[in-house]
């Protein structure tokens, strides 16, 4: 699975967490996402890891957000999941044409930039946010 399907899966399964004050568990979140209940899992393993979800087992057991909903920036999760680049660049472009020569210089200055700009809006969303969109588009 790429880091764009996880990110928005990530992002999915906390409002859904931040949206109840009960924890819930892999299935109940996976029927939400419409996925594999070991998806979900693996997901939420690797935001445990960053600290934003915590679980506990047992019959009362599951997940629920380790901090408040309004304390979550989407940059965050986006970057506890980010295995490389959203924008990447092919590796081994002919070094003697003069286009492949010069391409990799050029375009990792546009992707970089462009790749600083999402993360700024990233930055200035919270998963609260996330919540008061999707209830405001529920409505």
């Amino acid at each position: 699975m790429n880091t764009n399907q996880r990110f928005a899966i990530s992002i999915h399964a906390l409002t859904l967490l931040a949206a109840n004050s009960h924890p819930l568990t892999s299935e109940m979140i996976a029927s939400s996402v419409d996925t594999n209940p070991v998806v979900i899992r693996r997901t939420m393993a690797s935001l445990r890891e960053r600290g934003l979800v915590d679980s506990k087992p047992g019959m009362s057991g599951g997940w629920r957000l380790k901090r408040e909903p309004g304390k979550i920036r989407l940059s965050e999760v986006y970057r506890s999941l980010q295995e490389a680049d959203v924008l990447s660049i092919h590796s081994h472009p002919n070094q003697h044409c003069p286009i492949g020569g010069n391409i990799t210089a050029v375009l990792r200055t546009v992707f970089d930039e462009a790749q600083a700009q999402m993360e700024s809006v990233l930055a200035d969303r919270t998963v609260a946010d996330i919540l008061n969109d999707v209830r405001r588009n529920a409505k």
